[in-house]
């Protein structure tokens, strides 16, 4: 847990120190930078921010470099600095580190914003992050093969797109590539597959508390990207000249994507007969009804909403239960950090209902959160469910605290 916070120079916010609790209130104006804390604590965790990838978009103005530092509730502390070029400073305990994951895996943070609200109809990366963030804290050997695979990656996207006739010599490299590309693949989707086999239960789980008359009706599926009966190498060599034609590489770990599914009230009447017929080698799914359509395509805004907040809301739970299951094997609860909840404007993006069932189930877990609110009407429920929480108010990028 965060214990000390300190920011210099990322957006508005010049100079600032806090002392947070295990559950603290950021209230203020749109503009006043309360969305820029939060980003802060996301950027010391993950690199970089969730609101633009570029340094010198959330660097303050007329400055060379913005700074986090935090300081842990078991005294270990975190720092990153970032420059307007995007060169990157990493401390752990005061020692320099050169790799992001380091500090990833010491603040592991979920964001719940209203950004990440269209999950259902974006492009397949940020619901292909969602699972690869609890890979990464789940299974150690995940992050390296994930490495691995993405520089052979770029190598061969960056041949194909150099030229259309390979010569015999690129061939062999890239024949060479290919058998790398899928002796890591099956490794990660492995570790993949049984982190979305545990998490299906506490997904379902979340579902029946904020979506309850549709529990019977929605369940998620995984697609590994490719076949995995077949060897990507394999694949990758018969699908060779049009990757040429196209210029990057169309299938593999990439192109993993997971599915939230829609099944119509016609099609449970059979459920043993339509399990069989939904299975696939490219997929793991629960046994339910045949898959009918995208829930995207069929729930409300709303009620997609409350969907996406079950998808990020069911992982925590697992990932603690995972750690707690960890921690009685190894004896060694030093090395396990506290999750950091960052929930920005919520109340706007969710009704009172969802509101209660997302707090009340987050006050329950052993978690830090921080949450933005725009005005003070959330602070009964908040008060109700935690201790002692802190409420900081922040206008034009000074924030006081109060009790």
């Amino acid at each position: 847990m965060i214990e000390r916070l300190q920011i210099s120079h990322l957006r508005n916010l010049t100079k600032i120190s806090l002392e947070p609790a295990a559950c603290n209130i950021i209230i203020g104006a749109n503009g006043s930078g309360k969305t820029s804390l939060l980003e802060s604590i996301f950027l010391l965790s993950r690199g970089k921010s969730f609101r633009h990838h570029q340094p010198k978009r959330y660097i303050q103005h007329h400055q060379n470099n913005t700074t986090v530092h935090a300081k842990l509730n078991d005294s270990r502390t975190l720092a990153i600095q970032k420059q307007a070029d995007a060169t990157t400073i990493l401390r752990l305990n005061q020692t320099t580190v050169y790799n992001q994951s380091i500090l990833t895996e010491q603040l592991p943070t979920l964001l719940i914003d209203p950004s990440t609200m269209d999950m259902l109809e974006q492009g397949s990366a940020s619901r292909r992050q969602l699972l690869d963030w609890l890979v990464f804290h789940m299974k150690q050997g995940f992050h390296p093969q994930w490495m691995a695979y993405q520089r052979l990656l770029k190598q061969r996207n960056s041949l194909l797109k150099r030229t259309r006739h390979l010569t015999q010599v690129q061939l062999s490299e890239l024949k060479s590539w290919d058998k790398g590309l899928s002796n890591h693949a099956a490794l990660i989707h492995h570790y993949r597959e049984q982190v979305f086999t545990e998490w299906q239960p506490y997904f379902a789980k979340s579902i029946v508390q904020l979506l309850p008359s549709y529990a019977e009706q929605l369940s998620l599926s995984y697609n590994a990207g490719y076949d995995t009966s077949v060897a990507l190498d394999v694949q990758l060599n018969e699908r060779l000249e049009q990757d040429l034609q196209l210029g990057y590489t169309r299938i593999g770990n990439h192109r993993a994507d997971i599915h939230v599914h829609w099944r119509s009230d016609e099609s449970i009447s059979d459920q043993t007969t339509d399990a069989r017929t939904a299975a696939s080698v490219n997929s793991i799914q629960t046994k339910l009804p045949t898959l009918k359509e995208q829930a995207a395509n069929v729930l409300s805004r709303g009620e997609k909403k409350l969907l996406i907040t079950s998808l990020r809301l069911s992982q925590l739970p697992l990932l603690l239960n995972d750690r707690e299951r960890s921690d009685s094997l190894n004896d060694d609860l030093s090395s396990r950090a506290t999750p950091v909840v960052l929930l920005d404007d919520i109340t706007a993006e969710l009704d009172d209902r969802a509101i209660e069932i997302l707090l009340s189930t987050l006050a329950k877990l052993p978690c830090q959160v921080f949450m933005t609110s725009l005005a003070d009407d959330i602070l009964p429920l908040v008060h109700e469910l935690w201790l002692q929480p802190n409420t900081f108010h922040v206008k034009q990028g000074k924030i006081s605290f109060t009790n």
